[in-house]
């Protein structure tokens, strides 16, 4: 396989700048919203987990060794700009941006192609499907778990073309940078594999190359499996081993794919392109193997939008792809058609981030910011029996803010809640 060449350095400049605008133009409204419920408890075990002296605890605690890199990352900002919604929310958004360059970087896969991978970049950069990522803090290990997996699979496109050593082992180092930062990084193994046989390579030589990949998720997953008297997955009733996966699977792709996805899918097999096979193969294989580790979680019928980040790659190389194929046409004098079709995917997608989705993020933030209002001034225990979070979101919310637990124990607080007035009778609109 031989790489592509880079595009010239003004064009990949001009892709990256419009990735950036598109980025913002789409989450901008959001850089205002204040923290909101989870993320309280990131900042709270940033601090706890983030110095070097809580390096140690963190390494025994079995969920959030899973998350080291979103702790440490969430530890430095604080350590920079303080408290500040709008300096976090800013770091969100700034890897968002670096994570859409990185598709645009796939373009050097022949496979995929440059023309390809900048249109992907643009469609990610402002794809709502998976927003919640984006602008929900505490969903920062998936941003980041997305960055060493792309980076793992770029110096694996490199590996393949050049056959030098180094970048075998500049993928592997991602690779256990993405395990560090979610779960779901186990399943980048049989993509890589999968990367290998789209390219004509035989068993013996996938089986070789992977088997590194294989042997660290085989004890990654081990290490978790043998802590789950500690685990808290394992024991709040999120995720099991025997959940019907298939149900969330299926419901999540077809998802994923409406509205744009389908369309995209419609046109490329209307128009029948040339080489699309192999593309369409890896596609499926990124979006099956990347979506199914959230499929054994329990409280949705379906894939939380945060935890589609991953997999939404594949959606955006296909409309990436049906995009390219469309501005590759005769349109008969109509060469506007293309420009704005694109203009009505952006329209769409943002229009959809500012006045529908931004309206949940504020009911969803409410009730934490009335929480910290009450507690500041009060004079006798809160009655939260009604608030609409965990007693580990009251709890992080007001160490975070104030420094302290709640005024009393929740069961003081249960029984003094005669007279008092309730916080956040309504529960917040849900994020996905």
């Amino acid at each position: 396989m031989t790489l592509r060449q880079p595009p010239a350095e003004r064009t990949a400049g001009s892709v990256l700048l419009a990735v950036a605008a598109l980025s913002v133009l789409a989450y901008f409204p959001s850089l205002q919203l204040p923290f909101i419920s989870d993320d309280y408890i990131q900042i709270d075990l940033g601090r706890k987990y983030g110095p070097p002296a809580g390096w140690w605890d963190l390494f025994h605690d079995a969920l959030y060794r899973c998350r080291a890199t979103s702790l440490l990352l969430t530890h430095w900002t604080e350590q920079i700009f303080g408290l500040n919604p709008f300096a976090f929310r800013l770091t969100s958004l700034a890897i968002h941006i670096f994570n859409a360059g990185l598709i645009f970087a796939l373009g050097c896969w022949p496979l995929i192609g440059w023309r390809v991978s900048a249109a992907a970049a643009c469609f990610f950069a402002v794809y709502e499907g998976h927003q919640e990522a984006v602008i929900w803090y505490a969903a920062l290990p998936e941003l980041l778990v997305f960055s060493f997996s792309l980076l793992c699979c770029l110096a694996w496109v490199r590996w393949i073309g050049s056959n030098r050593p180094l970048w075998w082992a500049v993928s592997l180092g991602a690779f256990l940078l993405a395990l560090l930062s979610k779960e779901s990084a186990v399943a980048l193994t049989p993509v890589l594999a999968a990367m290998l046989w789209i390219e004509g390579k035989n068993w013996r030589a996938i089986g070789a190359a992977v088997a590194p990949f294989a042997v660290f998720s085989a004890a990654y997953f081990a290490l978790a499996y043998l802590s789950r008297s500690n685990h808290l997955h394992f024991n709040d009733g999120t995720f099991s081993l025997h959940a019907p996966f298939w149900v969330p699977w299926t419901r999540t792709i077809g998802r994923l794919f409406w509205f744009w996805g389908a369309a995209s899918l419609i046109l490329l097999w209307r128009w029948r392109e040339a080489g699309l096979t192999r593309l369409l193969k890896f596609t499926a294989f990124w979006i099956a193997f990347m979506l199914l580790p959230y499929c054994f979680l329990t409280y949705m019928p379906r894939v939380p939008s945060r935890h589609t980040y991953l997999s939404a790659i594949g959606v955006a190389l296909i409309a990436g792809a049906a995009f390219t194929a469309a501005a590759s046409r005769s349109w008969q004098g109509r060469a506007w058609m293309v420009p704005a079709l694109g203009a009505c995917v952006v329209a769409h997608n943002c229009g959809y981030l500012w006045f529908v989705k931004y309206r949940q993020y504020v009911e969803r933030a409410a009730p934490t910011e009335e929480l910290v209002r009450h507690a500041q001034r009060a004079t006798r225990p809160i009655p939260l029996d009604c608030f609409p979070y965990s007693r580990f979101v009251a709890d992080a919310t007001l160490r975070v803010r104030l420094g302290s637990f709640p005024p009393a124990s929740w069961e003081e607080q249960a029984a003094a809640k005669s007279g008092g007035r309730c916080i956040a009778k309504t529960p917040a609109s849900g994020l996905d």
